[in-house]
């Protein structure tokens, strides 16, 4: 079965958001382990993440956690002192949970000398994985470029990967909307794309794929996302990338409108069908 899910609220608890998204029919799923508007570190109850591990193992549903939107690795100082807390608090949220890592946004630097900006990522990600020795990883997410170019590039992910001082606490999130809005991907040019991140050895470190249609078209540079199959993508690209043998097993989140019913299941069907689980002429 195709690992697909969507984006699910923790309000009534860890536990609690898995139970819900299997019940829209997903064997994945995301979740903010804290409010995702704040550095804060969160006191959580480890016994109800606990919980959300062991209910998930026994149904084989895999978790990743979403960090904070306000986390800038690219950041200097005292915030990026305050970002590696928060990301390391997440790490132990999502380790209690049984997850895969936490998704965290690449970063943006609007000094003057980019390379620093990269030099900051570096030392960002390198102080959270010194202090961090649980398996759940940061999972760098690829940019969609409205906040600038860096982060963008699969080679900028990989090349942060290998220079990092523990490359094995680091994995990737890759987001279809922001490849597609970068220009990474480009219509009818998916197979180009799937075999550049072949050559970098980037799949093999590809833990999450936020799977997401855009309201805009290749190059745009705008992070809006659609419904699956109602965007600029579209269908035959999704089916294409649906196809690339390095994707069978790793999550697929939905981060996109829900239906009509409040809830994704009639995207995770969609996806599922367009996988080829099951014959449909939808």
């Amino acid at each position: 079965m195709v690992r697909v899910g969507s984006h699910v609220s923790t309000r009534g608890g860890y536990r609690a958001a898995a139970e819900h998204a299997a019940a829209t029919g997903s064997a994945s799923f995301q979740y903010f382990p804290k409010n995702p508007r704040t550095l804060q570190p969160k006191a959580f109850d480890r016994s109800d993440a606990e919980r959300c591990a062991a209910w998930c193992r026994e149904r084989g549903i895999a978790s990743i956690a979403h960090g904070p939107y306000p986390v800038n690795p690219a950041s200097e100082g005292e915030a990026a002192r305050r970002m590696a807390l928060c990301t390391l608090n997440d790490l132990q949220i999502a380790e209690a949970c049984g997850s895969v890592g936490v998704v965290v946004h690449f970063g943006a630097y609007k000094g003057a000398d980019p390379l620093q900006g990269y030099r900051n990522i570096l030392q960002w990600v390198n102080s959270v994985t010194a202090l961090w020795s649980g398996k759940a990883q940061i999972l760098l997410e690829n940019q969609a470029g409205d906040h600038g170019p860096m982060g963008t590039t699969p080679e900028e992910l990989a090349q942060i990967r290998s220079l990092a001082a523990h490359p094995e606490k680091i994995g990737f999130c890759l987001d279809t909307c922001h490849l597609f809005a970068s220009g990474e991907w480009r219509p009818g040019q998916w197979e180009a794309y799937a075999e550049r991140a072949r050559r970098l050895g980037l799949w093999e470190h590809v833990r999450a794929i936020h799977l997401n249609d855009s309201r805009y078209p290749s190059g745009s540079r705008k992070d809006r996302h659609a419904a699956i199959g109602e965007g600029c993508i579209g269908r035959e690209q999704f089916e294409e990338l649906l196809g690339t043998p390095e994707l069978k097993a790793v999550p697929l989140i939905l981060e996109t409108p829900v239906g009509a019913d409040g809830t994704h299941r009639e995207q995770i069907e969609r996806v599922r069908r367009w996988s080829g689980e099951e014959d449909c002429d939808d």
